[in-house]
């Protein structure tokens, strides 16, 4: 992967037919993989070990963190969420949402992998492997826990990650914004119910005070203050919305690692006597990641959408919205559940995996356009 440094790159404001300027939102899709990002699983490895490390050394301060709770939040997690969460969102431009009607195709597809098929094939694959194959090795009293952790993982399409696979794959910018805009529009209203139907499919009980509250706390209201940020920022010129887009990018990445250490402070007994969760966790995940790339891919192909829609339509059905994930899990299933910990998997493997389907979707890229329909 180069190491080329990319400078923002703004469009000046053009005159529209009257005379009248134009503005020209700044673009996200070109922001370059921070260091942070292309070495996220690396990070995410040494926050385990510390995690680990801390919660045996120091096990009475985290048991104090943990009881620091307003309505059965914990204060600590939540101020790293919003860290976590807010500085993607400001990158969402919902003006964008009119630019689905560009590509209806490409936008259908999207629409009925993220929502349609792979809450419901997680949900199954959790079914499957957790509750069956897998159950004779997996912690009885934790089955149904990671089973949750699973759902609430793929009920939320990506966010911000997927402006850096779209730039990977040199997919249309204009599209993966709006894509990105609906999905978060749609997963405002859509997050809370579809989680509680589908942990009532699972035979979970839902709590739904508290999910209404996740969706109130980690999506509602970060939407509505990273918006009036966006705003406030956009006010002062494209070029300065860039520049503090790259100042508050590695915020997010370091509230995420903060938060996983303590999750595995927590986590550190379990993980210690069942170290082989994490693998077998991990394999619903990396199915469902495979499954509904390769059907986003295919189904692109198959309506005659170029290639540079079919890329980001993918991979926006293949990697998640891990950070509300992993707040959701928190908050409904506490720090030391195994739904908090089938989050983190998913985290985990979150880049090495992505950047394996950014590959292999450039590698056939002429497959793609040899038989795509004209």
């Amino acid at each position: 992967m180069s190491r080329q440094k990319h400078r923002p790159r703004t469009s000046p404001a053009r005159r529209s037919a009257d005379g009248s300027k134009k503005i020209v939102r700044p673009n996200p899709a070109v922001q370059p993989m921070s260091v942070f990002e292309r070495y996220l699983t690396l990070w995410v490895i040494l926050c385990i070990m510390a995690g680990i490390a801390l919660g045996q050394w120091f096990p009475a301060v985290f048991e104090a963190l943990g009881r620091m709770e307003v309505a059965q939040v914990n204060l600590p997690v939540g101020l790293l969420i919003w860290i976590m969460i807010i500085p993607m969102l400001v990158k969402v431009d919902f003006g964008a949402l009119h630019e689905v009607r560009q590509h209806v195709r490409g936008i259908g597809v999207t629409l009925f992998v993220n929502w349609l098929v792979k809450p419901f094939s997680m949900a199954f694959l959790g079914w499957l492997f957790i509750r069956h194959l897998f159950a004779p090795m997996l912690p009885a009293d934790q089955l149904d826990s990671y089973i949750a952790g699973l759902i609430l993982l793929a009920a939320a399409p990506c966010t911000a990650m997927v402006f850096v696979w779209s730039r990977l794959t040199q997919g249309d910018p204009l599209f993966t914004l709006s894509q990105v805009a609906l999905n978060d529009t749609i997963m405002v209203f859509a997050f809370a119910p579809l989680v509680g139907l589908l942990l009532g499919i699972s035979a979970i009980t839902v709590p739904w005070a508290t999910l209404v509250t996740s969706v109130v706390l980690y999506i509602v209201i970060p939407v509505i203050l990273a918006q009036w940020w966006r705003r406030h920022l956009l006010a002062k010129g494209a070029a300065n919305f860039e520049v503090a887009m790259q100042r508050i990018a590695p915020w997010s990445i370091a509230a995420l690692l903060l938060t996983l250490v303590l999750l595995f402070a927590f986590q550190g007994e379990a993980i210690l006597r069942q170290p082989r969760v994490i693998g077998l966790l991990a394999v619903p995940i990396l199915i469902q990641v495979f499954f509904n790339s390769a059907l986003a891919y295919w189904l692109n192909r198959a309506v005659g959408e170029k290639h540079n829609i079919a890329c980001p339509s993918a991979l926006i059905g293949a990697s998640n919205f891990f950070e509300l994930a992993v707040a959701a899990a928190i908050s409904l299933f506490g720090f030391q559940s195994g739904a908090a910990l089938a989050t983190v998997v998913g985290v985990l493997i979150e880049v090495p995996v992505m950047l394996l389907v950014v590959k292999l979707v450039n590698a056939s890229k002429a497959w793609y356009e040899r038989g795509a329909p004209d």
